[in-house]
């Protein structure tokens, strides 16, 4: 049987220790002072290595910032990891990166080209928008808001100081470009591309509010915001160092007017003093870039130190170094030594505007990708016998004022968008009812003859001659038209076809309206779509709808109107369906 080792089993064994107690006890004492002994040892060797830095399991705290704030944040890092902050007995470190803040958030969401290395323990972003557009975009994203904004800097206008004229405070809709095809701005508006720019995009949504608030309807908006996207994209630059380097080349024919931060402002004077720029201010309220300190870690000893890290950037000092370097504290001041008044600058804090919100941003940044896609557009003009009448009040005929208004059109694409020209009317090319006067190709390709495809097409537009004879196929041209740009469709681009007539079908015999919408209809695919936009004018167009019924079959748009001179607003609604993509009429 074994020998039991319970609680009463042990009792002789207390009662042999205690005949023994008088030796026992003696090794008991020096044992403990031993450990005493060591312990002191042990807690000096610690105490030694505390006095001399952290050491072994510190924490390092790894955060991101917007790369503006970066100089300001290493002096505040740097100050920090000096004092040897602690949690839990673990020294805190932190580590200043410098990250583009759209490379972070796409870098979450997937929703944008990304350079990598974007996580991080704390994230300090120039704006609100990252961090709300991660969340509405990946709800599973660890993204803790503080609400502390570590620097604030507010958007204004930014010109080349021998330009500025001094001139009152403007409001959005005095800088928002909106000229019509082919005409010259004033000025050149420039913004840095609003699909990973924070201020581009802050820019482009308050200039959207300001043309909604002036427009009359929804359809003179759209109209407003395509001319005005059209403007902003043929000055938009890539990233902030392009800016600065249009903003130092400006011209005194079209000086360039940039919608930057204050704190952007300041760092081109620093770096351009040989052609410094000077600020102004916006009636009426701007946005703000306010740097949001994020927390991207659940690790209770990562949030903790982060909480350690974010009192330090609250601190007069950390205060100190941002307004050292052109920005904003949290109630607004600025250290006028930096953001001088002789440049422009103002202490007192311009009114605030919201933040967009993660819907207006997903939207905004959605219109400006397809705007920003090159188009690819097959025009065709009417050439019927009815197109020799006199537009009253012009002098001009119908087809010199169609003309005119499609070159002034050209105007609208960029040099690598894609056009091309027919005409049509009956048998205008033996026995077709439309014919090829150039190819659809780059407006910057040459020909054969070294000629510039956009002066191929102004060319070919002003010697358009209406054959007097000649009525009108349309239906014919349109289904031409669709096999056409089907058979060459480039998904990296808007195709699309726009007709310009002034009558209805009238081709006896020829094609009718449900033969062409059932062979669109087996051709069209939603993957591939090539809206028809028909353009309709004069008092000729009796009948509307069979226009209308084109344009719901393929996405497009039929306008009418009998003044052909106002085919050049109308070019503008057209395209504004790229921003709603919606059908008109």
């Amino acid at each position: 049987m074994g020998r039991h080792r319970g609680r009463y089993a042990e009792e002789p064994d207390r009662r042999r220790n205690r005949r023994r107690r008088g030796r026992g006890g003696a090794f008991a004492a020096l044992a403990a002072a031993l450990v005493i002994v060591v312990g002191l040892a042990v807690a000096g060797v610690y105490m030694f290595e505390q006095a001399d830095g952290c050491r072994g399991s510190d924490i390092e705290l790894d955060v991101a910032v917007s790369p503006e704030l970066a100089p300001a944040l290493d002096t505040v890092a740097t100050d920090f990891n000096a004092q040897e902050n602690t949690v839990d007995g673990r020294c805190v470190t932190a580590e200043i990166r410098q990250v583009d803040s759209a490379n972070v958030a796409f870098g979450i969401t997937g929703a944008g080209a990304t350079m990598g290395d974007t996580d991080s323990d704390v994230w300090i972003p120039d704006s609100s928008v990252w961090p709300r557009l991660v969340q509405s975009q990946s709800g599973d994203a660890v993204i803790t808001e503080t609400g502390t904004s570590v620097a604030r800097s507010p958007l204004v206008i930014a010109e080349l100081a021998e330009y500025a004229d001094g001139e009152a405070e403007r409001s959005w809709t005095d800088v928002v470009p909106t000229t019509a095809p082919g005409e010259q701005a004033e000025r050149t508006l420039r913004i840095v591309d609003p699909a990973r720019s924070s201020t581009g995009l802050g820019t482009l949504y308050l200039l959207s509010g300001a043309l909604e608030e002036a427009s009359e309807d929804e359809n003179a908006y759209n109209a407003s915001m395509t001319a005005a996207l059209q403007a902003l994209h043929q000055g938009a630059s890539p990233d902030e160092d392009a800016a600065f380097l249009a903003l130092s080349g400006g011209t005194e024919e079209a000086p360039p007017v940039m919608l930057m931060s204050e704190q952007a402002v300041w760092r081109y004077n620093t770096a351009h003093q040989n052609a410094s720029a000077q600020a102004s201010y916006l009636e009426g309220g701007t946005y703000y870039l306010d740097y949001p300190y994020v927390v991207r870690s659940e690790e209770s000893d990562v949030t903790r130190a982060a909480e350690v890290f974010r009192n330090a950037v609250r601190s007069d000092e950390a205060q100190s170094a941002l307004l050292a370097q052109g920005f904003r504290g949290p109630d607004g001041e600025i250290d006028a030594s930096v953001l001088a008044e002789e440049v422009g600058f103002r202490a007192a804090a311009p009114q605030e505007l919201p933040t967009p919100p993660e819907g207006s941003v997903t939207e905004l940044t959605r219109t400006w990708n397809q705007l920003k896609m090159d188009s690819r557009v097959l025009t065709i003009v009417d050439v019927s016998g009815s197109m020799l009448a006199e537009v009253p009040g012009t002098g001009m005929t119908r087809m010199q004022v169609t003309s005119a208004a499609a070159t002034e059109g050209l105007q609208m694409f960029t040099p690598t968008s894609e056009l091309g020209l027919w005409q049509f009317s009956t048998n205008v090319n033996n026995d077709l009812h439309y014919a090829e006067l150039a190819p659809v190709r780059e407006l910057q390709a040459t020909d054969e003859q070294g000629a510039a495809q956009r002066d191929v097409l102004a060319t070919a537009l002003a010697g358009l001659t209406p054959l007097p004879q000649g009525d009108t196929a349309l239906y014919e041209t349109y289904l031409a038209a669709y096999q056409e740009m089907s058979r060459t469709y480039r998904p990296d681009r808007t195709n699309v076809i726009l007709m310009l007539t002034d009558g209805d079908n009238d081709n006896p015999g020829g094609l009718e309206l449900d033969a062409l919408l059932s062979q669109i209809e087996d051709m069209s695919s939603a993957s591939r779509p090539i809206p028809i936009i028909t353009i309709a004018f004069g008092p000729d167009v009796q009948n509307l709808e069979p226009l209308q019924q084109i344009a719901a079959a393929t996405g497009g748009a039929a306008y009418m109107t009998e003044d052909p001179t106002e085919i050049g607003e109308i070019f503008l609604q057209a395209f504004s369906l790229r921003i709603t993509g919606d059908e008109e009429e």
